[in-house]
């Protein structure tokens, strides 16, 4: 049986506010520590039935960041769940609830800018 490893280091600011992210992979082609402004990293408790998480992101994630790594990731949640569940049409339901989070997102931003 193979094993492999996800390492992810995190350096703090004295407040223990994420500065920097960073990961490796044992499977990963990547020479060196891959860098991200954000993560979000959740296991399924099968005894307690809960997910346990953790999310984090860095000084610098802008907002607008933010709401494209949310789009990307609820997307791909829809991906995962057709996979699992062959699901297809609340698959639909996950990736149009997506774009209308993106867009609203948007819509608010330009609000703000005027």
């Amino acid at each position: 049986m193979k094993q492999s490893s996800i390492n992810i280091d995190i350096l703090m600011d004295p407040n223990k506010v994420p500065e920097q992210i960073s990961w490796t992979a044992t499977d990963s082609n990547a020479d060196m520590a891959q860098k991200a402004k954000a993560m979000c990293l959740a296991f399924w408790d099968g005894a307690d039935k809960t997910a346990l998480r953790i999310d984090l992101w860095t000084k610098d994630m802008m907002v607008d960041e933010m709401a494209d790594f949310y789009y990307q990731m609820l997307v791909s949640m829809a991906d995962t769940f057709d996979r699992a569940t062959h699901q297809h049409e609340m698959v639909e339901d996950m990736k149009k609830f997506a774009r209308q989070f993106s867009e609203k997102f948007r819509a608010i931003q330009l609000k703000e800018q005027q």
